[in-house]
């Protein structure tokens, strides 16, 4: 079965086909981080206008690298949440005008429910039942996944993701977009251990996560070191005019050091999970799996607990369209039909409640 797969739920516009939910036949994926850049974060105003504009050509790209046309596409996917309503609106109202159009079969995808199945897009896939981390700049959560139309959330952040965090960091200390990646290349020459920024591990045994604090613990320790009399802007270059001579440590020591309070809570409670589930696999997905620093830590802590981890490459942690073909097809598989043409955008997708 061929599926052409798009997505479109925040600042990515992407298109892809796959083939029986795990050969990629192309995946093309128009980024907007120039567009965003000057504004330290996604404008949802903007990301829908850059979506109308270059959904079409995304499309005809995907369906041209892979040498087909409608005629050959069995079926169509689209996200439809969570993410922002504007952006969303765009890839489903595109996916609905090429379902009517060719008369084929129309399945809406949880975007969330795509990360987790984008590691079944690599050569050897994972092994169920496994826990799967989903860490980006919109969600942190920790799902059961005993197949692959039978998962439980059991974990989620309360307040903002792992993702945002950085941003919001990023964003404090003036150091660009998008906050994860320059905070990653940042933090390789600083000491992760000078400053101790607090851990939020929330209630015994939660699988629950918080990373509000750590924020507003960057900015405090920031903030104290930045004379009165320079104003009340939040950048500590050009903002506020405040020098790095004033910190006790290099802003590179700042980023690692934050960087590694985010990495021991993802990284602890993801083992605890695999731990309390009986899991066989520990599976990570989203734009922040593809941090350096979670990474290496997870591969040597999954290895104490005798696991694999599957680590999906950087183009399959990102948002892409071929994770939505994927759980579009495995949809199909059972469901059999298609839904109908009346269905909306979702921006906050109703979770399962999370486990105890």
């Amino acid at each position: 079965m061929i599926v052409l797969g798009i997505e479109s739920s925040c600042d990515e516009t992407a298109a892809a086909v796959v083939e029986d939910g795990h050969r990629i036949l192309s995946s093309v994926v128009s980024s907007q981080i120039g567009i965003h850049r000057p504004y330290g974060g996604v404008v949802p105003e903007l990301a829908s206008r850059q979506h109308v504009k270059v959904i079409i050509p995304v499309v005809s790209e995907a369906l041209q690298r892979a040498d087909l046309d409608m005629s050959a596409v069995d079926a169509i996917a689209v996200t439809q949440g969570p993410g922002l309503v504007g952006s969303l609106l765009v890839g489903i109202g595109v996916a609905k005008g090429l379902a009517y159009a060719t008369g084929k079969p129309l399945v809406a995808v949880n975007h969330l429910e795509g990360h987790i199945l984008a590691a079944f897009l690599e050569e050897s896939p994972p092994s169920f039942p496994l826990i799967a981390l989903v860490v980006s700049g919109g969600h942190t959560n920790l799902y059961y996944v005993k197949d692959y139309s039978n998962i439980t959330l059991i974990g989620r952040t309360r307040d903002d993701a792992a993702g945002e965090a950085f941003d919001k960091v990023a964003k404090f200390l003036d150091l660009g977009y998008p906050g994860g990646v320059v905070i990653d290349e940042l933090a390789r020459s600083g000491n992760p251990g000078a400053v101790s920024f607090p851990r939020a591990y929330l209630e015994k045994d939660s699988l629950d996560f918080s990373f509000s604090g750590i924020k507003t613990a960057v900015v405090n320790f920031v903030r104290k070191y930045v004379d009165s009399n320079q104003g009340d802007g939040i950048g500590i270059y050009g903002n506020s005019g405040a020098s790095a001579k004033q910190l006790p440590v290099q802003v590179a020591d700042i980023a690692a050091s934050f960087q590694e309070a985010v990495v021991d809570v993802l990284v602890v409670k993801t083992c605890a999970a695999a731990q309390r589930f009986d899991a066989s696999q520990v599976v990570v997905a989203g734009g922040v799996a593809a941090n350096s620093r979670l990474r290496e830590r997870l591969r040597e802590e999954v290895a104490r607990l005798g696991l694999p981890l599957m680590l999906p490459r950087a183009e399959l942690c990102t948002d892409n369209a071929a994770m939505v073909a994927a759980a579009g097809f495995h949809q199909l598989k059972k469901t059999g039909g298609s839904w109908d043409l009346d269905f909306d955008a979702i921006s906050r997708w109703p979770d399962l409640p999370a486990s105890s």
